[in-house]
């Protein structure tokens, strides 16, 4: 035993037997701790995103949002190198998938797109005590797009002095049809009606989709929608469009005379779209996420795909978490009056 300890100590000139031993004893433990799984402190390091993500769009299936929900995810899975996917909450205007989404693990894995109906849901939903500033981090703007005022091909009105002599002339028989209360569509219909000071009788769906299915059967006559999904049927005689929500006419619908064109400056509103995530999600996650809006809203083929259905894309520095709450919090505000006049109130 003696002789084995001179040999290795002689093999290290200068170090003592008791050196030697304390070497020995650190090597063991440096090799045990190598071989231990990782920390939980260690996982929590993960690189983001490590694994799929989830937009929750609140509509149906086949509407303007979930077209935009899907070029987004498609445009997001390119630059992180993870599936995206679209999940079709539909429910209440919108409210049924935010409040979902709101409500989801704040990890990034959950995020939510949604447009101007998000600001109405704190004044038409009282009992859900539910306030979207608080209830998410924004990520930034995504989208914007002007909204059509259309009909079925053989309603009666062509024009949009017809249409509001219609509704006149049949005071509450006019049905206007909407993806749901506080939806874009409904908050269109809500200032058309203000507009003319005459009632309308509202139809809600659960989305744009269904809602143009019926308009084109006859069972409802007027509906807003984005040009995402019915330029096409207006071009092709299907639809006919009463009127644009925009600055300018759009090269899509040369013949629909904007909302000032025909003296009703008051019919403002367009679509705006907005990601969110849920509040408590780390700002180094949120930071990631609105880079990568960023890059999108800069990128030539996204906005090509856009403007083939005259939705712009918003510049960068509105695709930031400041823009987005800055917009949602006047958007809030300016919706909360013109509810409360209506006297509207959802269950």
């Amino acid at each position: 035993m003696v002789l084995v300890k001179r040999h290795r100590i002689a093999q290290h000139p200068g170090r003592t037997e008791a050196e030697e031993i304390v070497r020995r004893i650190a090597a063991f433990v440096f090799a045990v701790l190598l071989a231990l799984p990782a920390l939980p402190g260690a996982r929590a390091q993960e690189v983001y995103p490590s694994r799929p993500i989830t937009i929750v769009s609140p509509y149906a299936p086949g509407g303007a949002s979930d077209f935009l929900a899907r070029t987004l995810a498609e445009a997001m899975r390119v630059r992180l190198q993870q599936p995206l996917i679209v999940q079709n909450v539909a429910g209440a205007g919108g409210a049924v998938g935010s409040i979902q989404a709101a409500k989801a693990k704040p990890d990034g894995y959950t995020l939510l797109l949604n447009h101007v109906g998000l600001s109405t849901i704190p004044s038409l939903y009282k009992k859900l005590n539910f306030d979207p500033l608080a209830s998410f981090e924004t990520i930034g703007l995504f989208a914007e797009a002007p909204m059509v005022m259309l009909a079925r091909k053989d309603f009666a009105p062509n024009t949009l002095a017809e249409l509001v002599a219609y509704a006149k002339a049949n005071k509450e028989k006019l049905t206007f049809a909407s993806s749901g209360m506080g939806s874009a569509t409904h908050l269109c219909a809500m200032l058309f009606q203000e507009a003319i000071g005459i009632p309308l009788t509202m139809v809600q769906y659960k989305g744009a989709g269904p809602a143009l299915l019926d308009i084109r059967s006859g069972q409802v006559d007027v509906i807003c929608d984005l040009p995402t999904t019915t330029s096409g049927a207006v071009r092709a005689g299907e639809l006919k469009a009463f009127v644009l929500t925009a600055a300018r006419r759009m090269a899509s619908l040369p013949d629909v005379p904007t909302a000032a064109e025909v003296g009703m400056p008051a019919l403002d509103i367009s679509t705006w779209f907005g990601l969110y995530a849920p509040v408590g999600t780390p700002r180094p996650i949120i930071d990631i996420l609105s880079r990568t809006l960023r890059e999108i809203v800069v990128d030539k083929g996204v906005a090509q795909q856009l403007e083939r259905i005259e939705t712009e894309l918003f510049t960068p520095d509105k695709a930031t978490p400041e823009a987005l709450r800055a917009k949602l919090s006047s958007q809030i505000d300016l919706w909360r009056p013109i509810i409360e006049k209506a006297g509207i109130q959802a269950e």
